[in-house]
């Protein structure tokens, strides 16, 4: 689009990305988003920790200056970085929370992006981004591409190139990458993956738009159910069917696909092992980077899921409201009938609109019909050259609670408190989820067992087919007392 002059202007004023790059703290303030956010990989962190981060940060600022040039508390700063037309960072309370939280919002996320770019890189590379430009196109020419007779012609020719290059590689021709190359597709790599998480604060704030948007619907309608709901589902499908929910909505189903999230996890530990991109691989987070877009999807996800909370909510206040309507006005109609039972009204009082009599006519009912009888066929033919294979029968997986109670008191010998990653790190995993599923039923039943919301752990097992899984969980801490209650020796 052109940029217009008067729009530009007035983009200066009102939006929030340019105020943050006009502020006079601009410099602190982006720095330390980067500093928690970024650099720790966080989509919320409450008031208390981010108070504390800050007034550090601003003291080490401080450390050697004879002037103070930042005056104010940490508090009275991020009050002010939330404010009305500032609005860099999303205040917020999670469900069940009465902290505040908050998060970056997507203008000062785009600061922080363009800002990357200003400091440039010491290698830029071009080739990788040609080739993804030419990928683009093909894929969008195939696509669109109704010739069948062409698009043959063209898998034929694919297929005949697949097949040459495979004689060349049992030749012992193999095309192997040099560094530059393997360095630049990397670093293409870490830009976008990075972008791509980023993106998810811009398709939330669509969502929470929608779901402000239904609140306040709500909290001022007057009319009937029926056109509010037709409105709710109308705006929610127009957010789901656009080409940004149906792209989320893709973008989700392949990631939750376990075969996505094994072949993601096996490249990018083969990544990690190359020793062209030991300078590149500072940043470990990056190999985990497929999980924290699934961390930032669940939390888009489940600001979908209020808005369903919000509608049933308002479904049963109304519904009580209606059934509390009725009843008071049964209540008028008895003590209304109760003040006049000595002078009852004089002449027609009510009429009933297409009364009748109901007449039951001998010939009208139905004749007696006989039920049917089922024929049962008891006789059973076996194949006798047939081999049945009886042992998917016995196939079950069973776990041994014993055993796994006898791994907990074995490590609470040692010490009063141990978690049950630790617990899995000592006795690993022989039966996968299930075993671990039942680490977890035990703790469930162990009135002594501590569950830590906010802590996550992991851990990771090999199944019977050679196949990596790896699962995680909320912390589990095991204390010094038995499942019934007794002291642990």
């Amino acid at each position: 689009m052109a940029l217009d002059y008067s729009d530009l202007s007035q983009l200066r004023k009102s939006h929030p990305s340019w105020r943050l790059m006009n502020a006079d703290n601009g410099p602190l303030i982006i720095s330390f988003f980067d500093r928690v956010f970024r650099e720790q990989n966080l989509r919320q962190i409450n008031e208390d920790e981010l108070i504390l981060q800050l007034e550090d940060y601003l003291f080490g600022l401080r450390d050697g200056l004879d002037e103070d040039p930042f005056p104010r508390s940490a508090g009275d700063y991020l009050e002010d970085w939330t404010g009305p037309g500032r609005e860099w960072l999303r205040k917020f309370y999670p469900p069940d929370s009465d902290i505040p939280h908050y998060d970056l919002t997507p203008g000062t996320e785009r600061v922080l992006q363009w800002l990357d770019g200003l400091f440039g890189s010491a290698f830029i590379g071009t080739e990788s981004r040609l080739n993804t430009c030419f990928d683009l196109l093909k894929q969008i020419i195939e696509g669109i591409e109704e010739d069948k007779d062409l698009r043959i012609r063209e898998l034929e020719a694919q297929k005949k190139r697949i097949n040459q290059e495979i004689r060349n590689i049992k030749d012992g021709h193999i095309p192997i990458m040099d560094q530059r190359q393997i360095r630049e597709r990397f670093l293409q790599f870490r830009k976008t993956a990075r972008e791509l998480l980023s993106d998810f604060r811009s398709v939330e704030q669509h969502f929470r738009a929608l779901d402000m948007n239904v609140r306040e619907q709500i909290a001022s309608w007057e009319g009937e159910k029926g056109t509010l709901l037709e409105q709710f589902f109308g705006s929610h499908d127009q957010i789901t069917q656009s080409d940004e929910g149906q792209s989320f909505r893709a973008f989700w189903d392949f990631l939750m696909s376990p075969s996505s999230q094994e072949e993601l996890t096996r490249r990018l530990d083969r990544i990690y092992e190359l020793e062209a991109l030991d300078d590149l691989l500072e940043d470990h987070r990056l190999k985990r980077i497929h999980f924290d877009w699934m961390a930032a999807g669940q939390q888009t996800q489940r600001t979908v899921a209020r808005l369903s909370k919000q509608l049933r909510r308002y479904l049963d206040d109304r519904a009580f409201w209606e059934n509390r309507r009725i009843t008071e006005i049964l209540d008028n109609i008895e003590k209304r009938a109760v003040e006049i039972k000595g002078e009852p009204p004089i002449g027609e009082f009510m009429k009933l609109e297409g009364f009748k009599v109901r007449v039951n006519l001998p010939m009208a009912q139905p004749l007696f019909s006989p039920p049917v009888k089922t024929q049962l066929i008891s006789k059973i033919e076996t194949a006798e050259e047939d081999e049945i294979d009886a042992e998917k029968l016995f196939n079950l997986v069973y776990i041994d609670k014993e055993r796994l109670l006898s791994n907990i008191e074995k490590q609470l010998e040692k010490r009063n408190q141990v978690s049950l990653q630790e617990i899995i790190q000592a006795f690993p995993l022989e039966q996968g989820l299930a075993e671990l599923i039942t680490y977890v039923n035990l703790a469930e039943k162990d009135p002594m067992a501590v569950v830590q919301e906010e802590s996550q752990d992991r851990v990771s097992w090999t199944d019977d087919k050679g196949i990596y899984r790896e699962a995680s969980f909320p912390q589990i801490i095991f204390n010094k007392r038995s499942v019934d209650g007794s002291e642990r020796s």
